[in-house]
């Protein structure tokens, strides 16, 4: 096995980081579990990421930067390309999910965290006013709140509630509903 160096190295310590929390929930989270879940030698964290606040924030931005460089191409259905992340997400970044609503709620006690969370929030939805915007939803930034909102809710639902026992094409249909009838709202308001 090739031990990554950099920039790698430090995705893959976020990567391994953000797999614990979905999977062992913030107790299993520790520098020396990570060091291990990412093959790497013992005190690697800890040289890039010295506080467990440090750990966490990396978790946050290592999934910011997925969330962004995951976004559909412009040009497409903007229904469309919205059920495309909201399934696509709950298909292929299920760890990302739990670990997010698992920090979501540590950040509720912690200051720091929150900021870092609320920032990738903001971002997200600048994102997203600009693609209602193009599609001529009346004062995007504002609309942008409740998207994403209900975006939220469908993937939170998909890993932790009732969603979960949907089969796939029948979430994305469900999905590709909830959208479309939003849109449709916000467009007529």
């Amino acid at each position: 096995m090739t031990v990554p160096r950099g920039a790698d190295r430090q995705d893959a310590i976020a990567d391994a980081a953000i797999h614990l929390v979905a999977t062992r929930g913030l107790r299993g989270l520790t520098h020396r579990a990570v060091d291990a879940e990412a093959g790497l030698p013992p005190g690697s964290t800890s040289y890039y990421l010295r506080t467990r606040n440090a750990l966490l924030t990396a978790c946050v931005r290592r999934m910011l930067a997925r969330d962004v460089t995951g976004m559909p191409p412009p040009g497409a259905d903007p229904i469309e390309l919205m059920v495309a992340m909201v399934a696509g997400l709950a298909q292929e970044r299920p760890d990302d999910l739990v670990a997010r609503y698992e920090l979501s709620l540590e950040a509720s006690r912690q200051p720091e965290l929150r900021a870092t969370i609320d920032e990738g929030g903001r971002q997200l939805r600048t994102m997203l006013a600009q693609l209602l915007a193009g599609i001529g939803v009346p004062d995007p930034e504002t609309a942008a709140w409740p998207v994403a909102a209900m975006m939220d809710g469908l993937l939170y639902d998909r890993v932790a509630g009732a969603g979960s026992t949907l089969p796939p094409e029948a979430f994305k249909s469900a999905v590709r509903r909830s959208i479309t009838a939003l849109l449709t709202g916000l467009k007529t308001s």
